[in-house]
């Protein structure tokens, strides 16, 4: 990247005067003793965005793994910064599983973490709005990419972000864990193994996101949080708790429902479930070619908070099998014509048409999906420079599915729209085509600016 960015100043202000750097404090084992991993072999990586999906899930997994040095971390909020410090000597240190694991470098400005020569990869975990720019400016940087989900805003989007993973020769994974899931990975092995005979429908669903929208009120920007670099590419608004996320807590943030950041489920559940699907029907490098919406409802279309949150849209794949792909719980229901299986995220797990379907085991010369969890799944193609299970191309092609759902509800109930995966447009609808570009973005984060950086 280069040095003459449009912000260095104020980025030069941020690292000197707020950005809180603290010794790395590692454990004894890191000199490769009683059989752990020494340093020369382990995979420095660098954390972006603090908030609560790095917080539960994707720092304490990729401390977790033996080859893996978590080496620095970044948000725009200082106080994420701070408790993450906390948490993560709570988490690991006080509970033995990586010994005196301490404070790490931290950086207010995820472009200084980007800059650091002895990072090999990053874990983003940011708004949705900052996906792509951010996975961009990596791959630019030379390091390997592991992207929190949805991936992309929109397909042009994706395909960028596929572009640019391969021009760089990077690693590249969507951080989605389903298919590291024993009930969905066993559901899918099934299925690609024709338990159910040859598929003729799949239904997949989401949750509905039923909270009620907020009573608006803007307030001062708190002291911790650099908005402005929060916003991004992101249009300028007012300040206020609900567009952003909970001052000093880590509940469901606002921006998940505000279309300026992101989709709503349509896309965030949708990759998790919809990859789901593409890995049972063996589909991943294409998506359905029909697409055609039944109904949508917004949860306060015009207010703060108004993503899409109801719909239901069918779709085809070339060879005829259906996809219907609407809200209502999380899971995937596989059907054929010698039976049918699904899967429920939550109370409800693996369930079928017979328990013949259930209990069949996969015979060794039959096909055997690899499982492991995506930190793993990573790590491991960021050492052999392979691909990942999720790789960058996968990832558009499931994301694709959710953002077609999504345009098909915005032209309209009852309207047919006609897919070519290969060009990537609209065969019959100049009015959808409309909605493949990429997604607006202020001018000091456009991509014309990030891409000549």
């Amino acid at each position: 990247m280069s040095p003459k960015t449009p912000s260095l100043t104020r980025r030069h202000f941020l690292k000197t005067a707020a950005a809180v750097a603290a010794p790395v404090v590692l454990p004894s084992t890191v000199l490769g003793k009683d059989g752990a991993v020494a340093p020369s072999e382990k995979i420095t990586v660098g954390m972006i965005g603090m908030g609560r999906q790095t917080c539960a899930y994707n720092l304490r997994r990729f401390v977790n793994e033996p080859d893996c040095r978590v080496v620095a971390l970044s948000d725009c909020d200082r106080w994420r910064l701070d408790v993450t410090n906390d948490r993560v000597a709570s988490y690991y240190g006080g509970k033995g599983r990586c010994g005196a694991f301490g404070h790490v470098d931290r950086y207010l400005d995820f472009r200084d973490l980007l800059a650091r020569q002895d990072i090999d990869a990053v874990m983003i975990s940011s708004p949705d709005h900052w996906h792509v720019p951010m996975a961009v400016m990596a791959a630019q940087a030379g390091k390997d990419v592991c992207l929190e989900k949805p991936c992309t805003r929109t397909i042009p989007e994706g395909r960028l972000l596929v572009d640019t993973i391969q021009k760089y020769k990077r690693v590249f994974r969507m951080d989605s864990e389903f298919r590291g899931r024993s009930d969905f990975h066993r559901l899918c092995e099934l299925v690609r193994n024709g338990r159910i005979g040859k598929i003729k429908r799949i239904i997949s669903g989401v949750p509905v996101d039923g909270y009620p929208p907020p009573e608006v009120k803007t307030r001062p920007v708190p002291k911790d949080l650099d908005y402005d670099l929060w916003l991004g590419p992101a249009p300028e608004k007012p300040y206020c708790v609900d567009r952003v996320h909970a001052i000093r807590g880590y509940e469901r943030p606002g921006w998940m429902r505000i279309t300026d950041y992101c989709d709503g489920m349509i896309t965030n559940w949708g990759t998790h479930l919809n990859d789901i699907v593409q890995w049972a029907n063996n589909s991943e490098h294409t998506c359905p070619v029909e697409y055609e919406a039944v109904f949508g409802k917004w949860l306060n279309r015009g207010g703060l908070w108004n993503i899409l949150n109801q719909f239901e849209v069918r779709c085809r794949y070339a060879d005829g099998v259906e996809l219907i792909y609407k809200s209502e719980k999380p899971f995937v229901r596989f059907e054929g014509d010698e039976g049918w299986i699904d899967c429920g995220y939550g109370g409800t797990r693996l369930t079928a048409s017979s328990d013949a379907i259930l209990k069949s085991k996969i015979k060794p010369e039959e096909i055997h999906l690899p499982r492991m969890s995506e930190q793993r799944d990573f790590l491991n193609a960021v050492k052999s420079r392979g691909k990942t299970l999720e790789n960058e191309e996968v990832t558009h092609q499931t994301t694709n599915i959710c953002h077609l759902a999504y345009i098909a509800v915005r032209v309209g109930n009852g309207v047919k729209l006609n897919w070519d995966p290969k060009a990537e447009r609209f065969t019959n609808s100049d009015e959808a085509n409309k909605y493949l570009v990429l997604p607006p973005a202020r001018d000091e984060w456009s991509y014309e600016k990030i891409l000549k950086s």
